[in-house]
Parts: C-alpha cells; structure tokens; sequence
C-alpha cells in the first residue's frame, strides 16, 4: 500500500489533537521511543553484522508462524469479515463516529474518491499483472492444469481474494475502533487510545505503551515492504527502459535516494506539493488503466469483470478457510499469510486515515463504504491488467503467440514485459517506474508521520527530528533485509513483525465491541428517542486514564486543516 492525498493531515495514529510541551513542541513518550527504536536499531546491527545468521533465525522463527499459527491469521482476517458485517447490518449499525448531531464534514463522493485513494498504491502496481499470472501457472489448489481455463479462473480468484474484502474488513475495524474512540468518546492518547475498555490504572498505561510499540514496529516492517517491492520495480523498469542492471545494489540505491527524498518531504512541511503529486498520481494510475482497457482484449476485459466478481463470491469460503491441514504452507506463506500480514502491518496508518475522513457517518455507512469500494476498485483493477495479462499468457501457452510473463524470473520485470506487448511500451514503463516513485516517497513520508506519532502520544504534528529517525529507520530496514534476502527476506520478517500485532488487534476488537455494547444509543431509551442534553456530556469519555502527560494541554487543530489516507 501506499500513501493517499492529503497525507498529512491523515497520517497520525489517532483523528484526535495531542498535546504539546511548554516550548510549543509535541511530545515525546520516551519509553515507547526508546523501547521501539532500541530494538529497531538492534535489528539493524544483526543484520549488518551477521546477515547470514538473520536470514536463517528468520526462517526457523517463520516455520513456527506459519506451522504453529497460520490458522490465527486465516481465522483472524476472515474474523474480522464477520465481524464489521455484523456490525454494520446490527443495531450498532446506526451509532453515529461522533456526536448524535455530528454530519459527515465531506460529500459522499468526496469520501469515496478518498478511499479510491488509498486502495491504489505500490502493491497494485506491483502485482496487478504479476499474480494472476503466477497463479495462472502455478495453481493454488493444484488440483487443475496450468494456463487452462480453470486455472485462470482460480487465479482471478485468489487476486481478489487477497485484495478484496478481507483486507478493508481488517481496515474498517481498525478505523471504526480510532473513528469511535476518538470522535464518539473523544478520547486523547493515540493509537492506545481504543483499547480503553480494556485498560485501567498505572498497569493500562503501561500496555498501552506496549501496544503502540507493537503498532510501530508493524507499521515500520510492512512500509520496509512497500519500499522494496517499490525500489525492485523501479529497478526492473529502469533495466527494461534504459538498460542499467537489476541487481541488489542498485536497489539499494533506489532506496537511499528516495529515502532522503521522502524524509525531506516529511520534514520540510510540502504538504501541498505532495498532495498535489498524489491527487496527479492517481489520475495518471487511471489514464494507465484506461488505455489498457482501450489497446487490451476490451471485450474479455467487459466479460472477466462481473464472471471474476461471481465466482469470486462462489469461492470465497473456500479460500476463506484454506489452511495448510493438508499441505501447501509454502504457497500460503509465500500468498495469503503474506498479504494478512502485510494488511495487518499497515492498520495504524490506513485506519487512522479512513477514522479522519469518516466523522459523523453512521457505522453501517462506514462499513459498507470501506469495503465494497476499494474491493471493486481491485475488481476493475485486476480485470483489466490481470486480465489482459492472462489473455497473453494462455495465448502463448496454446501457441498463438502472445508472451511468457510467467517465464520472467524477475517478477518486478513481468510488468515491463507486459507492457511491451500493446503500443508506446517505452513511455508506459516510464509512467510506471514514476507512478511507483511518487508512491514510494508519499506512501514512507505517511509511515515516518504514523511511528512519530505512535512515540509522541498520538499528536498529529511530531517533532520533525523524530520523523526524520524513523524515516531513516524504515529505509534501512529495508536495505539490510534486501542484502539479507531480498523480497523473500522483507515478506518473511513482514509475517514474524505482525504476528504479535494480530493478538493487538483482537484485543482492539473486544475493546471496540464492550465500547459499542455501552453505547448511550444502543442502552438509553431516552437516547434512543432523542436526547436533548448537552452532547458533550454524553459523549465524552471520563473514565479513560490517558496515558498523555497531565502537566501539557491539548493543542488545538491547526488552522484550515483538513481531515482527510
């Protein structure tokens, strides 16, 4: 994933103003700071000094994940599906993320475009055209013939099942629980901040500094992924275009150079510029799409559209509820147990992001916007690149020409192959490796913000050195994963980083539930009728023991900032 427009103003862990130190400046839990970064830099030096070493502790440590515990992220993503349509389609449908006479501040259509926003990014561009086709020829279930129509029906199958549904119910509970404790209980304190029904006294203040130490290192291990996936296509498009070669070293680089330009960004305060990079990213990723749909097989692209939706639905328990019982650990933690955990690792940025831009909607609202939105986003997406991409390799399968993007042992090149099969090949590579680079450098400036946040008491506006480091953090996590293993390196940390977090996140699910069971609305039935007290009094929370420092006040917003990932 990456960052949306108006990244600055969505990027904190909690929609909530925080506090701000005498001098003026925000600031900083320093056990959280110090416990997070510590073992970050400790990471680091094992990894510098004895990459070999990492390499193989993080394979012994994924084989217990995967083995011991892949069935709690299957059963916690597809939990997660159950519990926002419960949600969503209960008396808990109609609370409102704020007071009972708060309107949303933006348009219906505003609101979408904002979430279309944060459903496209790096991951997209990545594996738009990379895994329907590796599904295609290496088949999840095994059970039917590579490149037959079976095959490419699975493959569109488990594309969208891995970015449909599932990951933005995981983002809608995540945005529900920050939307409601912050504008419904108006709570101060961060990302912690929603785990108040389950925290109380010195104790709660202390796991609420756990939590977000967790919430930091799952957002800094899943951007290090967003930035190699970034940094490996940019290098397949350069070799592709210009002919520089694809190895680890220029990868390398890619990362070094946009890490000084995202951190820059993050900063400087170039919010409009990076705003505006954004909002023209997402027009171009459209004119991309567009003229694939126009110069690709359009016709089978019209057909695959409400077919994949079908038989994506048809499917959908069964992949839901696929573990390796009876095999198949390696493509689930090569696939689905990948994504899981990667979609984990970026809920304190995308649900922060969809809480800010959500005040005063209606729970079922909420719900039913996040998901079905951004997944029919992905639908049209991987219809259309995915789509053509299959209709290339089936083509060339059955000897009637078309192209073995399969056979491209690079995946970050099989775009750039792709590409060179419909006219202008060369300026659409370039407008590829550009739609990567403004992602990159939009999508780490965001995550910098986010873990600057996590270590400043949720405040919206970090002090600038604290972005900084984490910045430079992420960049070289990502470096040293890269000599350490490469992409296979970064997904395999990536499942090991966010498989503590999926028990925080359970744990943000209980807190949401005992919040939402409590709720004046759903337990008043003088509320219910109407209640004509001063909302303040009824909505604020008074018994949540902030772990916020009590000798700063709350800053108030800046002003003509506006909420908006």
């Amino acid at each position: 994933m990456s960052a949306p427009p108006e990244h600055r103003t969505g990027t904190s862990s909690t929609p909530s103003p925080g506090p701000a130190g005498a001098a003026g400046r925000p600031p900083v839990d320093k056990r959280t700071f110090a416990v997070a970064a510590g073992v970050v830099v400790l990471f680091l030096i094992v990894g510098a000094v004895w990459p070999t070493q990492l390499k193989s502790g993080a394979d012994a440590v994924l084989q217990v994940v995967v083995g011991d515990f892949g069935w709690a992220f299957v059963l916690g993503a597809t939990g997660f599906v159950v519990l926002a349509l419960v949600l969503a389609f209960s008396r808990f449908g109609r609370i409102r993320l704020g007071r009972d006479e708060d309107r949303p501040e933006h348009s219906r259509a505003s609101w979408i475009a904002m979430m279309f926003s944060a459903g496209m990014g790096i991951g997209l561009m990545f594996y738009g055209v990379t895994e329907p086709v590796t599904h295609l020829m290496t088949v999840p279930q095994n059970d039917q013939t590579p490149g037959s129509q079976a095959a490419a029906t699975e493959a569109m199958n488990y594309s969208l099942f891995h970015w449909g549904l599932h990951p933005w119910a995981i983002y809608a509970v995540v945005g529900l629980a920050l939307a409601y404790s912050s504008y419904r209980k108006e709570r101060a304190g961060g990302f912690s901040a929603a785990f108040a029904p389950l925290l109380r006294g010195r104790r709660g203040k202390s796991a609420a500094r756990v939590i977000d130490v967790f919430a930091i290192f799952a957002t800094l291990f899943g951007s290090a992924v967003s930035l190699g996936l970034g940094a490996a296509q940019m290098n397949g498009g350069l070799t592709e275009v210009f002919g520089i070669a694809n190895s680890t070293t220029v990868k390398v680089l890619i990362i070094a150079v946009l890490t000084v330009c995202f951190i820059v960004s993050a900063i400087s305060g170039i919010e409009r510029g990076i705003k505006w990079l954004s909002n023209t990213n997402m027009v171009l990723a459209l004119a991309l799409l567009f003229f694939l749909f126009v110069v690709g097989p359009t016709v089978f692209m019209l057909n695959l559209i409400p077919a994949s939706a079908g038989n994506y639905l048809a499917a959908l328990p069964t992949m839901a509820t696929r573990t390796g019982a009876f095999g198949g650990t390696d493509w689930l933690s090569a696939w689905t147990l990948f994504y899981w955990a990667w979609w984990v690792s970026w809920t304190p940025f995308v649900g922060a992001f969809l809480a800010k831009i959500s005040k005063g909607r209606t729970i079922r609202e909420f719900i039913v916007g996040v998901m079905l939105v951004p997944t029919a986003v992905s639908l049209v997406w991987f219809s259309v690149l995915g789509g053509a991409a299959i209709d290339l390799q089936r083509k060339f399968v059955d000897g009637a020409g078309g192209a073995d993007i399969a056979g491209i042992a690079n995946q970050e090149s099989q775009m750039f192959t792709f590409l060179q099969q419909f006219p202008w090949a060369g300026f659409t590579s370039v407008l590829v490796v550009v739609l990567v680079a403004i992602f990159f450098v939009s999508g780490a400036d965001a995550s910098s913000i986010v873990m600057g946040s996590l270590s400043s008491y949720g405040v919206d506006e970090p002090q600038k050195w604290l972005v900084a480091l984490w910045g430079g953090l992420m960049g070289l996590v990502a470096i040293v994963l890269f000599f350490a293993g490469g992409l296979e390196a970064l997904q395999d940390i990536t499942i090991i980083a966010a498989a503590p977090f999926l028990v925080v996140m359970a744990l943000m699910a209980v807190a949401l539930v005992k919040d939402l069971a409590r709720d004046p609305k759903i337990t008043s039935p003088q509320r219910r009728r109407g209640d004509r007290r001063d909302p303040k009094v009824t909505a604020a929370d008074s018994d949540w023991d902030s772990p916020v420092p009590t000798h700063v006040e709350a800053t108030p917003p800046a002003p003509g900032a506006e909420p908006s990932r």
